[in-house]
């Protein structure tokens, strides 16, 4: 989309990042691919604008998620959705400071035609996985798929399951937390009064000496909800260092990262209305953190 701006003093980089509201290294990108004029006439980004000068940009083009070949295991398909199978270590989708090495960047590469969600850096995605989670994904194709899945969403009607490995022996075999959570710099925190509300509940599947297996089932949506739920209560996800997981018992079932799995989808197709139901098994290092678990490994 084509903007047009009055200048204020300055180098023409640090003016176009501060007018827009982008980073430095987008305005050079946009600068150097020459889709900004100052009065009609491309300048490089050193360039110093007196103040008052007009400035006409499009960042259309620059803000275009490039595809990337890359491993990519599609579960479903249709022509409006698809679940894909996210390895741990990909995040989801780009951000203005990474446009590549993502999840999405491989859906483009496949040529998986990818719904418009607002935001051109996460087209197709209407829910996310952390960086660190592996596992299931629906990512909506069309536009009929885009409104029913984000509906789905806020209704709470996609059942979402993942499988955790926790520190420490859980006393029930079932239970609920329900939690506001609210962000802290880098880190998701309870926030009893500020908070957002966030629900998860958890079964237990097997238990081991100083670990349990749960199923967890979020009712809701917040970023790292499920890893803050359990750290909240005292069984913080093995490999999860940020939330308390690290240190020796992760190292001793050879955990680098949170064992938390996104294992099966369920929900009513949002354009057909039929019963989709997706699971798969865990990948291998997950698999071989809980033969060790159990003494096997």
């Amino acid at each position: 989309m084509r903007e047009e701006l009055a200048a204020t003093p300055g180098r023409l980089d640090a003016v176009l990042a501060a007018a827009l509201g982008i980073t430095r290294a987008e305005a050079h990108r946009a600068i150097a691919a020459g889709l900004v004029l100052v009065d009609g006439v491309a300048r490089p980004k050193s360039h110093r604008l007196e103040g008052g000068e007009r400035i006409t940009v499009d960042l259309g083009p620059v803000r275009a998620v490039p595809p990337e070949p890359g491993p990519l295991r599609i579960v479903y398909r249709d022509e409006h959705l698809a679940v894909v199978d996210k390895p741990a270590g990909l995040p989801t989708h780009p951000t203005e400071g990474r446009r590549t090495g993502t999840l999405v960047n491989r859906l483009l590469g496949a040529g998986l035609p990818l719904a418009d969600v607002g935001d051109p850096l996460r087209p197709g995605i209407v829910h996310r996985l952390d960086a660190g989670t592996s596992g299931l994904l629906v990512v909506a194709c069309s536009e009929a798929a885009r409104a029913g899945l984000a509906e789905m969403l806020r209704r709470h009607e996609l059942d979402r399951r993942y499988l955790a490995l926790v520190r420490g022996e859980v006393e029930h075999d079932r239970f609920v937390v329900d939690a506001p959570l609210g962000r802290r710099g880098a880190k998701v925190r309870l926030a009893a009064v500020t908070g957002r509300p966030a629900e998860t509940a958890f079964e237990v599947r097997e238990r081991f000496g100083g670990a349990t297996l749960l199923e967890a089932a979020p009712r809701t949506g917040r970023t790292h909800q499920i890893r803050v739920h359990l750290a909240a209560i005292g069984h913080p996800i093995l490999g999860d260092r940020r939330y308390g997981g690290g240190g020796a018992d992760a190292e001793r079932l050879g955990l680098a990262r949170p064992f938390l799995h996104s294992y099966r989808l369920a929900f009513a197709h949002p354009v057909t209305g039929e019963p989709v139901r997706v699971e798969i098994g865990l990948p291998e290092d997950l698999a071989e953190a809980l033969r060790r678990a159990g003494g096997k490994g």
